[in-house]
């Protein structure tokens, strides 16, 4: 979630720009991105608290990536940023986390997310637009990823992979805390760069 008053002004910027270059009204990206026209209005006056979901959603419909919604201008040559710098997208109930770290420039950029899934706790996610791929890399503990309805166990030091635009649930199992790093592979588009 977007927590302070600077990264919300940052996100309804960024949002009406994105919309107005792809030629969107409000009732447009609305139906399109599956957001209520309230919370579009809301959101690009500065107000509320988008979730994690809704972002999502949106950086889909206007074929950016969720970091183009949320950052500002590129600082320089070399970017560094720190896991405790970045405010969580998305807290579960256990504590689990994800934070969405950086998205690569260029016309296919890469989003990089560091995520932690305590046991038995989940985030569902919705199929993504065509063309997105996700790779998950598990460094310490042990998930479920779920694709499709199909199961598939990754383990510390293993790595999955899979298209990103059907149903997909990553899920903490085992007793201890799943720590990950995720890249989301963008499509290449004239819209996708950051």
């Amino acid at each position: 979630m977007v927590e302070t008053a600077a990264a919300l002004r940052t996100v309804a910027h960024n949002v009406r720009a994105a919309r107005t270059r792809a030629g969107l009204s409000l009732e447009e990206l609305s139906r399109r991105s599956q957001v209520s026209k309230g919370a579009l209005v809301a959101l690009e006056k500065a107000q509320g608290n988008p979730n994690l979901a809704t972002l999502v959603r949106l950086a889909d419909t206007l074929g950016i990536s969720v970091s183009a919604l949320m950052q500002g201008p590129p600082e320089g040559r070399v970017r560094v940023v720190s896991a405790d710098t970045v405010a969580p997208l998305w807290t579960g109930e256990r504590g689990s986390e994800a934070r969405l770290m950086l998205t690569t420039s260029g016309p296919a950029p890469v989003e990089v997310w560091r995520w932690q899934l305590e046991p038995d706790e989940e985030y569902p996610s919705h199929p993504h637009q065509a063309g997105v791929v996700e790779t998950v890399s598990v460094t310490s503990g042990r998930m479920t990823l779920i694709v499709d309805g199909s199961e598939h166990t990754v383990e510390a030091g293993q790595t999955a992979t899979f298209d990103g635009d059907t149903p997909h649930i990553y899920r903490g199992s085992g007793t201890a805390t799943c720590s990950l790093i995720m890249t989301v592979h963008l499509p290449p588009g004239p819209a996708s760069t950051t």
